[in-house]
């Protein structure tokens, strides 16, 4: 079979792609990893130690990375649509692995920044991945399927920082030959395995209107379902954003954490992740139906946050964390239920206007998280609450359940879904 011709058919190709998306995610995010522990020294660097205006330079990385996302996702997504989704997925690897070596090799600060911009433009393609597993996958299988890419994510992210860590002891650029590396060893290895998965007569003529962010967020409105969907998948991105944003800063200063012990518990919330996504996610869809699940995940969700800023002592922060982990059943069982609701011509355009909101909330949540931090560790609050971040996203959470709620109510259709995928 010609893998650029011929789309996937039979079982065995469809487990054997399936299994290629997992691996592509896992090297894709491990490679995003493993530069998260070398990429701030490398800004230092440049800047002669100068340790505060590194941080600024790398929010502003960050904030570019996201937009670069927000802004291309939903271009994969339309090419995928419209050329298929073994080209975009390929040489989006293919830009990735060049790219770390641009980073690799960078010479200054500038050139730094540039392979940031590059790096967000080409991971943009797990839009793609989302739609390949839409294609592959039956309706009613696809939450189980979309929580193994979920569990790819934790296992990138549990193996990428300690990788990276390790390898920056050696040299501050070793952990971007080896991303670099995987990366190209991955595309290599999908150039010979990947078939294509959408079908020509299912593929959609490429739009500009249907490309660009605004555009990409259109298709979310086609159906009022699909558009509440999206606005409690929203509120959920927001609410994450608080992680990343500032729990390193929320366990130095109330626990006395130091780096070792916040990379062990991030370790921690990933092995869970890994669990919750490929091991409970398919049964418990299975036994109870996406929409359940979905209410699981979000209401799990907002007591670990809660549980994440009243805890007093670490040893209670970490007793949140099987629970925090029940939130994974909230991603697989939204995709499942949105990816209902669309054509597949259209599956690369959902996936790119999902990621297109994941990137709008990283633009906006870091902000909106530490600022929420500054104000209430200030010595002029007289209500000190350093946990404030975490109920604010709890908070957030319980918003985004009260929204699935109100718009998943069981009308016909769904209640017929669920009667299929729960057989």
């Amino acid at each position: 079979m010609n893998p650029d011709t011929e789309t996937i058919s039979g079982a065995k190709p469809r487990k054997a792609a399936i299994v290629f998306i997992f691996i592509t995610v896992v090297v894709d995010v491990l490679a995003l990893g493993i530069i998260i522990p070398v990429l701030p020294k490398l800004v230092e660097g440049f800047l002669g130690g100068d340790t505060a205006r590194a941080a600024e330079y790398y929010g502003l990385f960050g904030t570019v990375w996201a937009l670069m996302q927000f802004i291309f996702a939903p271009v994969l997504g339309a090419l995928s649509d419209r050329f298929g989704r073994r080209p975009v997925i390929l040489l989006s690897c293919l830009g990735l692995g060049l790219d770390y070596i641009l980073m690799a090799l960078a010479p200054t600060l500038w050139w730094l920044f540039v392979g940031r911009v590059i790096s967000g433009i080409t991971a943009a393609s797990f839009a793609t991945a989302g739609a390949y597993i839409a294609d592959v996958t039956p309706p009613e299988k696809r939450a189980a399927s979309f929580g193994m890419i979920g569990a790819a994510w934790g296992l990138g992210f549990v193996m990428g920082p300690a990788l990276g860590g390790a390898l920056g002891v050696v040299d501050p650029r070793l952990p971007f030959w080896v991303a670099a590396g995987l990366t190209l060893l991955n595309a290599l290895y999908g150039l010979f395995v990947l078939p294509e998965s959408l079908a020509p007569e299912s593929r959609k003529a490429f739009a500009w209107r249907r490309a660009n962010p605004v555009g990409s967020l259109i298709l979310l409105r086609s159906h009022p379902q699909l558009l509440g969907l999206s606005s409690v998948n929203f509120i959920y991105f927001l609410a994450h954003q608080v992680l990343p944003s500032v729990f390193v800063l929320y366990a130095g200063y109330r626990y006395g954490w130091n780096e070792r012990t916040m990379g062990l518990t991030l370790a921690a919330v990933g092995i869970f992740n890994i669990i919750v996504q490929a091991g409970l996610v398919k049964p418990i869809v299975a036994r109870f139906g996406e929409r359940r699940a979905l209410f699981t995940g979000l209401f799990f969700g907002a007591a670990g946050f809660a549980m994440f800023g009243l805890a007093p002592v670490g040893i209670v922060f970490w007793s949140a964390l099987p629970v925090f982990a029940m939130m994974g059943l909230f991603g697989p069982a939204a995709q499942g239920l949105m990816t209902r609701h669309v054509s597949p011509s259209e599956q690369g355009q959902l996936q790119g206007a999902n990621s297109s909101l994941m990137g709008i909330t990283g633009m906006i949540g870091p902000g909106l998280f530490t600022l929420t931090f500054a104000s209430f560790i200030g010595a002029h609050r007289d209500w000190h609450l350093p946990g404030a971040p975490f109920l604010l996203a709890a908070i957030l959470m319980i918003i985004a359940l009260g929204v699935a709620l109100q718009v998943t109510r069981q009308r016909p259709e769904l209640k017929q879904q669920e009667e299929v995928a729960t057989q």
